[in-house]
């Protein structure tokens, strides 16, 4: 089934059909594996089109480093690092720009900016006016699940529905329309263990319950390392293949920060679901 992700400046992007990558843009100088090395605006908006050049439809804009123990910035120097980056990228036959904050202001210059959509990390439950931002300018919205700052629930999809059911109405409460939504799992934050994230990568398929369209977020993540042995930036290969198994468990959009191999890949999955009957002609 095709659904339809309303997002601001009048665009929009069809899901379902074919996967859709997300490339992942740092502008940080201490990213978990890419950290400074598109901390300069212009080598950002390089690689941000080279992503697109490789197949990716959305770059993804981000000025703080979410990894674990990271350094918390400054509302003000996230903005200076990526305001610039978005106003470059964006324009008419730019691509379609998403802009990874919790701040509610820093997501509303964003948008004035040229982004399209607003990709909160910590769910609208940090910063619950980040919704109103998203209604306000008719953004698209991805609330992520983290387990970060709370105590969670033993079982790994049940603290998922309590989580993202608790955002879903904080977005309601808003105004965000449903068709303006996108669920992450988060996976890596606060999923301590190789065998949580696991786990959670073998249940995903639970989370089409919720009803919206969903992310993946696996990219070079520590549990692809402990199963892979390698390095974050030797990660390409192992993600890759957690994009294939979540895109056979009702994935849409992947977060990558190797655009190509993913690309690869997720053409792949999907000719073979093209391929599948119709379960309703069963």
């Amino acid at each position: 089934m095709t659904r339809r992700w309303q997002l601001a400046h009048g665009r929009h992007l069809d899901l379902g059909g074919k996967a859709v990558v997300v490339g992942i843009v740092n502008v940080t100088p201490d990213s978990f594996s890419d950290g400074g090395l598109f901390e300069a605006p212009e080598r950002a908006v390089a690689q941000a089109r080279r992503m697109v050049e490789e197949g990716a439809l959305v770059v993804d804009v981000g000025g703080e480093s979410t990894r674990p123990g990271a350094a918390p910035v400054s509302a003000e120097e996230e903005q200076a690092r990526i305001l610039p980056v978005i106003e470059a990228l964006a324009g008419p036959g730019g691509p379609l720009i998403s802009v990874d904050t919790y701040r509610a202001e820093t997501a509303r210059l964003a948008v004035a900016a040229g982004a399209h959509i607003v990709n909160d990390v910590w769910g609208l439950q940090r910063e619950p006016g980040i919704a109103g931002v998203a209604a306000q300018t008719g953004a698209g919205l991805i609330i992520m699940h983290t387990g970060r700052g709370r105590e969670r629930l033993a079982d790994v999809i049940a603290d998922q529905f309590a989580f993202l059911e608790k955002s879903l109405e904080i977005a309601r409460q808003h105004g965000v329309g449903d068709d303006q939504i996108v669920l992450d799992a988060g996976f890596g934050f606060a999923k301590e263990t190789a065998e949580e994230n696991l786990d959670l990568m073998a249940r995903f398929g639970e989370l089409n319950a919720l009803g919206f369209p969903l992310m993946a977020g696996t990219s070079r993540k520590r549990f692809i390392g402990t199963v892979t042995g390698r390095d974050p930036a030797d990660r390409a290969a192992g993600t890759a293949a957690t994009s294939v198994i979540l895109r056979l468990k009702g994935a849409h959009l992947f977060r990558v920060h190797d655009v190509a191999i993913n690309v690869d890949a997720l053409a792949v999955a999907d000719a073979m679901l093209a391929r599948q009957p119709d379960p309703a002609e069963r």
